[in-house]
């Protein structure tokens, strides 16, 4: 009786776990059950798309990628589906070999085709690896990874010729929709764009390695974006950068987001991931060092709002930039606790251009209310110093730049200022000069150029430059130079209503550190001193504080 009984209660059990594991399976998609092979070779694109319309119809579920390499040309991403790719599984877009193979199309849009507002790249989206438009409550997760090795990465030569046949263009592209997570996996050579998110609410992007040959994270006319703990390694794109393009046929603005606990680099391509940090070799398509930054632009049709940029290591890259050049206001935006190592130019820019992208009679942009602070810059290519940049009818205002510690390189001399030299400076954005300098501080305006800080060529400052901007605090700030320069430290030109509190400049008090150009009230302080006001008509040196 006693044996009986066993048996019935282990019959039990093992019906009972049965049951529970068939409970556990429901809403659960194995790409393997759909046909797909996972040997690297075949092409699993009908069978992952496949479970995701099965997931889809059911009203929702987890797409599985066990361990294996999935090549796909196109796969459309479906509301409440997630997507998981197991530790060992990769995602690898595929190669095209001839016209009976390929992503899809780039689907129609007017304001890409006819009006030209913003690049090919934000224009289209189904001709991407993973796309989907108008969908909600979509997650893709595991600690798998997105191979973009079949992607084309972009426009013009120096990042390659166009492929022949229906090429692919971005990892991940997603246009429309609400509530979406990206968790734990890595993208390699994502393509022009490793993630591009355009009319999102509610984003969450958190613990993401991308190491890739273009931009890293893009994030177009979204509202309510977490980005955290992610590594971007990017040396020839931006890592993380936030636009507001003119994509939905109106100005959008991006707003409420959040950076925090992350870094951006820009060492060579697949040593992130790899973990050896090589240099990069060469230069970015510009001309000039490793991209890898966070940038707020170019496209900027419907400006910025609220956002925080805290907790991020720079290493080996370019700085934080501010950039509105079609019309859209940036403001409230706080970046703080920032590390920059090894800057390959501007640390901080803030420009307000006037592009103007889009339709006729669009207002020119403004930035105001901007706070940074907690920064700590090293080794930072001598020819680009701080700039703050706006217009004369769209001066930069309510700017606040505190408790930093920039080293930056010098080396160079006002006479290289003068006769600017080809070489100093990359001409892919400085253009050739319209003509000769007749002063170092004759810098043109090159309103309408694309924003970079090389487009003014070598400035006329080693330290921070300012042009047109009023009510503007720089306080606490040590500035070094690791090498001699004849340069001005500081520049102001056509500027009102500026406070430098407590600034250390290299080498103690000397005539000719400060330059100010047609600006005035300039107030001067240093440790509870009475402030000394400055204003002038034209060029004239500051002898210390």
């Amino acid at each position: 009786m006693r044996r009986v009984f066993f048996q019935l209660s282990l019959l039990w059990v093992t019906g009972f776990i049965q049951y529970a594991q068939a409970q556990d399976m429901q809403g659960y998609y194995n790409v393997r059950d759909f046909g797909a092979v996972g040997d690297g070779i075949s092409r699993d694109t009908d069978a992952i798309n496949a479970a995701i319309i099965a997931a889809s119809r059911d009203g929702g579920g987890t797409v599985y990628f066990p361990p294996g390499t999935y090549a796909s040309f196109s796969v459309e991403l479906k509301s409440q589906v997630d997507m998981h790719l197991a530790n060992g599984a990769t995602l690898l877009a595929a190669t095209p070999q001839d016209e009976s193979e390929g992503y899809l199309k780039p689907e129609p849009n007017i304001w890409g085709e006819k009006y030209k507002y913003q690049d090919f790249g934000h224009s289209h989206f189904r001709n991407s690896l993973l796309w989907g438009e108008n969908i909600h409550d979509v997650t893709i997760s595991g600690s798998g990874l997105i191979d973009g090795k079949g992607l084309w990465k972009g426009l013009y030569p120096p990042l390659g010729p166009a492929p022949s046949v229906n090429p692919g263009n971005k990892a991940i592209a997603i246009k429309g929709g609400r509530n979406f997570t990206f968790r734990d996996f890595s993208i390699y050579r994502g393509g022009h764009f490793g993630i591009l998110t355009t009319a999102i609410n509610n984003l969450t992007i958190d613990n993401l390695r991308i190491d890739t040959n273009r931009d890293g994270i893009d994030i177009d006319v979204c509202k309510n974006v977490r980005i955290s703990n992610v590594v971007v390694n990017s040396p020839n794109d931006d890592a993380i950068v936030l636009k507001s393009s003119y994509v939905m046929g109106k100005a959008i603005t991006t707003e409420n987001v959040t950076i925090s606990n992350s870094i951006v680099s820009g060492y060579a391509m697949g040593t992130m991931l790899d973990g050896t940090y090589q240099p990069m070799v060469g230069t970015a398509p510009d001309g000039d060092g490793a991209t890898g930054r966070i940038k707020l632009g170019t496209e900027s049709n419907g400006g910025f709002k609220r956002i925080t940029i805290t907790n991020v290591v720079f290493d080996h890259g370019r700085g934080l930039a501010l950039e509105t050049v079609d019309g859209g206001i940036i403001e409230d935006v706080v970046a703080s606790g920032l590390v920059m190592n090894r800057v390959s130019n501007s640390p901080i820019f803030i420009y307000n251009g006037a592009r103007m992208r889009g339709p006729e009679n669009t207002p020119l942009g403004a930035i105001r209310r901007v706070l940074i602070k907690d920064v700590s810059v090293s080794h930072s290519d001598g020819r680009f110093p701080v700039i703050i940049q706006g217009l004369p009818e769209s001066p930069v205002s309510q700017v606040t730049l505190k408790d930093m510690y920039l080293i930056a390189g010098g080396g160079l001399t006002q006479e290289d200022v003068l006769t600017q030299k080809p070489d100093h400076v990359s001409a892919f954005f400085a253009l050739k000069e319209e003509e000769p300098r007749h002063s170092p501080f004759d810098v043109p305006e090159r309103r309408a150029a694309y924003p970079e800080p090389a487009m003014f060529g070598l400035l006329p400052a080693s330290g921070l430059y300012m042009r047109y901007a009023k009510d503007i605090t720089l306080e606490n700030i040590n500035l070094q130079l690791e090498a001699p320069d004849t340069r001005s430290v500081l520049v102001f030109d056509s500027v009102n209503d500026i406070t430098v509190r407590n600034m250390a400049l290299p080498g103690g008090a000397q005539k000719d550190q400060i330059t100010v150009i047609d600006s005035r009230d300039i107030r001067l302080s240093s440790h509870g001193q009475k402030p000394e006001t400055l204003s002038a008509d034209k060029a004239t040196g500051f002898s210390g504080f």
